[in-house]
């Protein structure tokens, strides 16, 4: 079976093909679609998702809502880590520690990077790195994402 960021990189290859894989993406896990996010790039060790600053995103002063944030890093990290590690592993999040340090009143780009390659034997928590900026490129949010890594069981 192909990984998300396989199938990214066909996908992009045609007109809208980032829209038609974040639809995709957001067919498979719906709550993400309450963000309306847009894959910008995915690949083993990274992906950016943007979020437009939209009224249906937003939070009672007008900018966009903690828990949007959330979700497009949870978004990012959950994909990049499905594409980087190998077949052999599976993974689930575990917890999220985050860190709001500006207002958000821009469309946002959600940035997941994991630099270290993960064995196939690994087995235990990896933190994955989110960080939001908005559109001069300033940082907004950080989020520390938990994964829990273990061994895919065996197939039947």
């Amino acid at each position: 079976m192909a990984t998300p960021a396989q199938l990214f990189a066909k996908f992009r290859g045609y007109p809208l093909g980032a829209r038609l894989f974040s639809a995709a993406v957001c067919r498979r896990a719906p709550y993400f679609a309450s963000v309306s996010p847009l894959f910008l790039d995915l690949r083993p060790g990274l992906a950016e998702v943007l979020v437009r600053n939209r009224r249906k995103v937003h939070n009672h002063l007008g900018t966009v809502n903690a828990i949007a944030m959330c979700a497009m890093c949870e978004l990012a990290a959950g994909t990049m880590i499905d594409s980087t590690l190998p077949k052999s592993l599976r993974w689930i999040p575990r917890g999220m520690t985050v860190r709001y340090v500006k207002k958000a009143d821009t469309d946002l780009v959600a940035r997941a990077e994991l630099d270290t390659p993960i064995a196939a034997d690994f087995q235990g928590d990896v933190v994955v790195p989110a960080r939001v900026r908005n559109t001069g490129g300033e940082i907004v949010m950080e989020a520390d994402i938990t994964m829990y890594v273990s061994a895919r069981p065996a197939a039947r």
